[in-house]
């Protein structure tokens, strides 16, 4: 009953900030009050710097971190799993080593120096989308490895192999329906890392969205003292959405 109404309640949340454009009261841009009014005068939550309602900039800048970290959580961890399901697979010496060294180099650079450096070639939502994605692939290409390793050796799978099967029967029949736990919870924690990364990209001044959840914490700062109600409710979209989908892949799994 505790793990199927985690799973509603978080369903219902990524409901929520998905149709979030539609249920906000107000335009993202257009002043409501005058600035910093406090919750009540201009709006639930308040005003922002503009006079902007900060409820309805919350729920427009929703959708836009929603949709750019699920594209990128699912290209990331598609492309890490089939690199690793091959290599954990693969019976060639050579694959490994091509395959699996350059992301462990990659891996050894910071997420967030990954993503500065793609958007400083495409700014735009596409750049961050692959910055994103770039920056997921070798950790999914582990976990895929691993968990591909611990069913390598079982007798359907080396039966399938000793009849010759094709790789798409290998991994889609004989692999992947073992394998699909560890993934799809891998795919949880790859959203968790593409909600802060989009919302740092914000931060940063990189952002694609006039209400992304990054820029109006950044916004918000110097007149935290006078209302932070401003500041309070984006932080808390951004950790509430990513506790949300983290505990929803869990109880799935």
């Amino acid at each position: 009953m505790i793990r199927r109404t985690l799973v509603v309640a978080g369903l219902v949340l990524l409901g929520i900030v998905l149709l979030g454009p539609e249920l906000a009261p107000h335009s993202a841009t257009a002043p409501v009050a005058p600035p910093y009014s406090p919750p009540g005068t201009g709006g639930l939550f308040g005003t922002d710097h503009l006079g902007r309602d900060v409820l309805s900039r919350v729920l427009h800048g929703g959708r836009p971190l929603l949709l750019t970290s699920l594209v990128s959580a699912f290209a990331g961890a598609g492309l890490g799993a089939a690199i690793g399901l091959v290599t954990a697979l693969a019976r060639r010496r050579w694959v490994e080593p091509v395959l699996m060294r350059p992301l462990d180099t990659l891996a050894a650079v910071p997420p967030i120096l990954v993503s500065l450096l793609v958007l400083t070639a495409v700014p735009n939502r596409a750049g961050l989308i692959l910055a994103v994605a770039v920056a997921s692939i070798p950790l999914s290409a582990r976990v895929a490895r691993a968990a591909a390793e611990q069913v390598r050796g079982r007798a359907h799978v080396e039966a399938a192999i000793a009849r010759g099967e094709r790789w798409t029967w290998l991994l889609g029949r004989e692999v992947l329906p073992l394998v699909a736990g560890p993934l799809a919870a891998d795919l949880g924690v790859r959203f968790v890392t593409a909600v802060y990364l989009v919302a740092a990209a914000g931060f940063l001044g990189l952002s694609t969205s006039d209400s992304d959840w990054g820029l109006l914490i950044v916004e918000a700062l110097p007149g935290a003292a006078l209302q932070p109600w401003a500041l309070l409710v984006p932080v808390a979209g951004i950790a509430i959405l990513a506790v949300a989908a983290n505990r929803t892949a869990e109880r799935l799994t």
